[in-house]
């Protein structure tokens, strides 16, 4: 018995120390990137970012601003981010909800879909896509291309069907006869949806709209080819930009991409306890 107890809290130790590991080479290249964009870019050259007697350069963050007119991307990014969540999110909870509680003709088909959209790459379908939002901005009249809702329209499609998959387990996990007491009540089903499933809900929604956000934040490819304006350009096409300008300006580019993080990290560890919880409810009740 005292054998089995050593031996399972040497088990735990080793598994702590693993994860600590784990941590600390995952927030090493952040540190570094923070570190980087308080010294003067000679400085980063020479490898001195951990050097104490260093001064920092807090400067290098109203540069970065004032050079690059940072705040254009920053505003256009939370502008299509934001909105691709608002509109993805409410379109996976509803197609989740139907497929979680609704057995309907084609809905095998539909799951089966919404599963090989997740398996296809989006390099695939980029030039059938840009000719479309060519020939619908040239023979429609619709212009979608260096345009906010061109960009959100193609973000919900792309981040709409792994999310009805984190909702739908998150809805099978709620028991049905929540819902039928309500209806029993007088409620309608819309009602008991509304009611009754959302709220219960809420964690699972949570970490979907965190999902959706995250992944808008850090597109870049389809964005990059996209846009062609500053005025419709998003924070990591404005970085890949500031690359190519400033090459040799490494405190200045470190300085932009820790701005660039700044939201996601606020976003998540708002939101850690949902997220973990939804994405776990998806994962094990789906």
């Amino acid at each position: 018995m005292h054998k089995r107890k050593s031996k399972r809290k040497s088990h735990a130790l080793a598994l702590n120390v693993l994860t600590w590991m784990v941590v600390v080479l995952t927030l090493l290249p952040i540190l570094w990137m923070v570190l980087s964009s308080l010294r003067n870019y000679s400085d980063i050259a020479a490898g001195d970012q951990l050097s104490s007697g260093l001064p920092l350069r807090w400067e290098n963050y109203r540069d970065m601003w004032v050079n690059v007119d940072f705040f254009t991307y920053f505003k256009n990014s939370l502008i299509v981010c934001s909105v691709t969540t608002v509109l993805a999110t409410m379109s996976a909870t509803c197609a989740a909800y139907a497929l979680a509680r609704f057995r309907f003709r084609g809905s095998n088909g539909v799951s089966v879909g919404i599963t090989v959209t997740q398996v296809i790459p989006g390099m695939l379908f980029f030039l059938p896509l840009y000719m479309l939002y060519r020939s619908m901005g040239d023979n429609w009249g619709i212009p979608m291309l260096d345009t906010y809702h061109g960009l959100i329209f193609l973000y919900v499609a792309l981040f709409t069907p792994a999310s009805i998959w984190i909702m739908r387990g998150f809805f099978i996990s709620i028991p049905r006869e929540l819902e039928d007491a309500a209806v029993m009540d007088g409620c309608s089903r819309f009602g008991a949806f509304v009611r009754i499933v959302l709220p219960i809900s809420a964690p699972g929604i949570i970490a979907t709209a965190t999902f959706i956000f995250l992944l808008a934040w850090d597109e870049l490819f389809f964005a990059w080819v996209l846009t062609s304006s500053s005025e419709v350009q998003t924070i990591p096409v404005g970085i890949r930009l500031f690359v190519s300008q400033f090459q040799h300006r490494y405190d200045l580019m470190m300085a932009a991409a820790t701005m660039s993080t700044l939201p996601v990290l606020i976003a998540f560890f708002a939101c850690q306890r949902f997220f973990i919880k939804g994405l776990s409810a998806g994962a094990v009740k789906g």
